[in-house]
């Protein structure tokens, strides 16, 4: 016969659990937002491309005031940055919040919050809102123990 649980563990046990749901979800739309404002990327980079060969051609008036063709590349490399970091920190949030809901990688999970405090305002109340969450010794019990390799 299993005794019971008392009534303060099973208390937290639930807050623990609804905080944890809540930080999935925050980092799935994290995650969201990131990969719709690496659109702005890929603006940059395809308006680097209109000015890189479609005002090649163009005559300028007076002569020689045609803006260099390696703006435009410059214009291009910046978006593909852009682009190619939000991206990455999408899907670095998205496997965080996957990794949340399975309760593993409790030290990936930090490391990302920490680079969500970079992301001002919203980016930085769920990073600082999952190093609260995480460093509960009841939801650190939730989560497997490190194994060293």
């Amino acid at each position: 016969m299993t005794e019971p649980i008392p009534a303060e563990n099973l208390r937290q046990a639930i807050v623990d659990e609804e905080h944890l749901r809540m930080l999935t979800l925050g980092y799935y739309l994290s995650a969201g937002m990131c990969l719709l404002f690496s659109l702005f990327g890929g603006m940059y980079m395809a308006m680097g491309l209109v000015f890189t060969f479609a005002f090649r051609n163009l005559p300028s008036q007076p002569p020689n005031t045609a803006p260099p063709p390696e703006m435009g590349w410059i214009i291009f490399g910046m978006g593909a940055l852009l682009f190619g970091a939000m991206v990455t920190l999408a899907l670095l949030k998205f496997l965080t919040a996957r990794r949340l809901k399975a309760r593993t990688s409790r030290t990936f999970c930090l490391v990302i919050a920490g680079l969500s405090c970079l992301e001002v305002p919203y980016g930085t109340t769920l990073g600082v809102l999952t190093f609260v969450v995480l460093s509960r010794d009841s939801v650190k019990a939730l989560f497997p123990p490190a194994q060293a390799d």
